[in-house]
């Protein structure tokens, strides 16, 4: 659905804006819809739906077959123009790797987007099925332990705004959508300067956090270390892999300083 939460300058382009909801409207749970369905799920009039449907489909964005719309791969374009632009091959994937071949299992890093975290870069040797933490994933910050770290990262301000807006949903029977409790963890976060979970997100994960932070010691992305439910635990991945995950933390952080884009669209 289109937000109204921010101001919008006296240029905003409403029919861009329209568009763009409509591509992120498709999902794993709706990768194809009726014209009806996308009109409902982004809040639009069918007839305002049909016509930013029909101008992505002319740009080979969006394509339909019978009554029924869905993504086409000239989509990935938009990704991979942030991808390369942003130097996430360079800047990001050397330490992910290095953290991978070390450890085995997954790391991935991660910036805030209003109430979700989305995944910047990430390296897997996993072939599990669950929650995929893929570059451009987006999942709710509350139940990931990326998402955690950056909500720790915010002010006190920042942090009640968060919670008093979000509304957590039990993604598993393990998930806090308690936001006392949340609120809780997060401190605790803010205090040691790592995050933990366990099969908040999806069955089968637990994984370990840490803060990437910019010179002026403001965290601006985060990046995690994650195994099997069962073959790790918790107090394994802070035992045997924090250290090396908060050094890998401060390369990127030193290195990130070096392409401005990249400082730039993480820094915000």
């Amino acid at each position: 659905m289109i937000s109204g939460d921010t101001e919008r300058p006296a240029e905003f382009v409403e029919a861009l804006a329209k568009g763009i909801a409509i591509l992120e409207c498709f999902d794993v749970s709706h990768p194809e819809m009726t014209l009806s369905e996308v009109a409902k799920r982004v809040g639009l009039s069918p007839a305002a739906a049909r016509r930013s449907l029909l101008t992505l489909q002319a740009l080979g964005y969006v394509q339909q077959t019978g009554k029924r719309f869905h993504l086409r791969p000239k989509i990935m374009t938009l990704g991979s123009s942030f991808y390369f632009s942003a130097r996430i091959e360079e800047v990001l994937q050397p330490d992910l790797r290095e953290l991978v071949e070390k450890f085995g299992d997954a790391s991935s890093a991660g910036t805030l987007d209003g109430e979700d975290v989305i995944y910047v870069a990430h390296v897997s040797v996993q072939r599990a099925r669950r929650a995929a933490a893929v570059m451009g994933a987006r999942y709710p910050a509350y139940a990931t332990s990326l998402g955690r770290v950056l909500l720790a990262g915010l002010t006190d301000d920042g942090l009640d705004r968060y919670l008093e807006k979000v509304r957590p949903k039990a993604l598993t029977s393990r998930t806090i959508t308690d936001t006392d409790t949340l609120r809780r963890e997060i401190l605790v976060v803010r205090e040691t300067g790592y995050a933990t979970t366990v099969d908040q997100l999806d069955y089968g994960i637990t994984a370990l956090a840490v803060p990437i932070r910019n010179m002026e010691g403001r965290t601006i992305a985060a990046l995690n270390t994650s195994g099997y439910t069962g073959m790790v635990t918790p107090e394994a991945l802070v035992a045997e892999r924090l250290p090396a995950l908060r050094q890998a933390a401060s390369h990127i952080a030193h290195a990130i300083t070096r392409y401005p884009v990249l400082q730039s669209i993480i820094g915000t």
